[in-house]
Parts: C-alpha cells; structure tokens; sequence
C-alpha cells in the first residue's frame, strides 16, 4: 500500500478518462425555479444565493489576487526546474464581466422585474484545454428537446436570451486548471444569461449547453455531461 501511494501524484488525478465532457452546474440551484415579480419572498433567496456566489469575484478582490491576462489565449504554466506544480498565477475574473446580471447595478438581478438572470460555470477539470484554433467554447440556451409533445413549443416561449460576457463564451485564458494544490487562487470562468421577454405564468423548460470545437456533446455514460436543464416559471399574478 505505502508503494503504491508513493505513485500517486498530490496535484493531478491519475485517470481522468470520464472527464472528457465536463458537467455544468447553475446558480441558484434548482431543478424548478419559480418566482412572482410581486412577491418579494418568492426570490429573495435567489438574490441572496447570486450575492454569496458572486461575492469572490468582486472586482476589488480579483485585482488583489490574481493577473490581467491576455484573453483569447491559454496561459500555460511550467513547472521551475525540479519543483513540480509549483505555485500557478491565476487570471482575473471580474464580476463586472458580468454587466447586467453582476448584482452591481441591478441587485435583483432581474428577478423582480421578470427578467432573471441565471449563472452558468462548467466543472473544473485539471489540464482541459476547452478549444482549438483559438475558438473559445460558449453556451447556448434554448428549450428542453424531449418527446413530450408540451415541450415542443417551449422554443416559442423562451424569447430572447442575453449572454454575459458577450456570446457566452469561457475565454481561453481561463485555461488550463492546474489544481486547488497549485492553483490556490483560481477563479473559475463564469457566464450569465437573462431571459428578456419569456412567456410569463407557465412552465417553461430549459436546456443550457457547452458548445466548443473539442469537447464531445455528451457522454454515454453521463446523459448529463456539458449540459444542465431547469423548468422556469415567471408569475405575474397577485
């Protein structure tokens, strides 16, 4: 057993064969996220979560911590002669990047008007170059596909989605990721949608997913992989 430790490395997993689609995840969590712009109540706790989740990235924080890196390129890090995985440097990721689903100008982050915003981050997965060509991935948001015929038309009822930063995309400067051991300060890259004219007091369901030149559209064994889905209801009824 100690000899078999001793080959383990503290900074990369060994294998990382069930990675090669990286799962997504939203905030505010949720499989169902059901609001009333004229209760307050009823999304206080999804403003409060976007707070918590975005408070790491605030500007001043970011500037303190990590680099202003060139974008739309992968800032690659050797190892210093024999120190293996010595200390990365980290790129900024600010909350402004954000704008209109930042929390900074509007806190409810559209909540209360029927405009929500939802944040998107793809697992991190060490060594993931997510890119080829320079072509960072972006996502892209749109109804569920199924076989439920009431799911069919929901492409109809989502309207017209914004994208923070611009096309939704990861830039590539965010990789690759080295590792919590050498990468203490890491912040991953975020993207924003907000939904700006959805239809309002139905179901409406969604599909999110990661579109890139290298990262294979799913798995087989992870219908799940590089993509994440919710229902979203907006009331606008007393």
């Amino acid at each position: 057993m100690y000899v078999m430790l001793q080959t383990l490395d503290d900074h990369k997993p060994t294998w990382q064969d069930r990675l090669g689609t990286p799962g997504m995840m939203i905030r505010p969590r949720g499989d169902t996220m059901e609001i009333n712009t004229h209760n307050t109540e009823s999304w206080d706790m999804y403003t409060k979560t976007l707070d918590n989740f975005l408070s790491p990235y605030n500007n001043s924080l970011q500037a303190e911590k990590n680099d202003e890196c060139t974008p739309d390129q992968y800032f690659i890090q050797g190892d210093i002669g024999d120190v293996k995985n010595n200390l990365k440097r980290s790129c900024q990721f600010n909350r402004s990047l954000l704008q209109e689903c930042s929390g900074l100008d509007d806190h409810t982050y559209g909540y209360q008007t029927g405009k929500p915003c939802i944040i998107i981050k793809l697992n991190r997965v060490i060594g993931m170059l997510p890119g080829k060509d320079g072509q960072a991935p972006f996502v892209t948001c749109g109804a569920k596909v199924t076989g439920k015929d009431e799911w069919k038309e929901d492409s109809d009822k989502i309207g017209e989605v914004a994208y923070y930063p611009e096309n939704g995309t990861f830039n590539l400067m965010y990789y690759p990721y080295y590792g919590k051991k050498a990468q203490v300060n890491y912040s991953q890259p975020l993207v924003a949608i907000k939904f700006l004219n959805i239809t309002l007091n139905e179901d409406i369901n969604i599909e999110c997913r990661i579109i890139s030149n290298n990262i294979p559209s799913g798995s087989e064994r992870d219908k799940f992989a590089g993509k994440v889905s919710f229902k979203l209801r907006i009331n606008t009824k007393h």
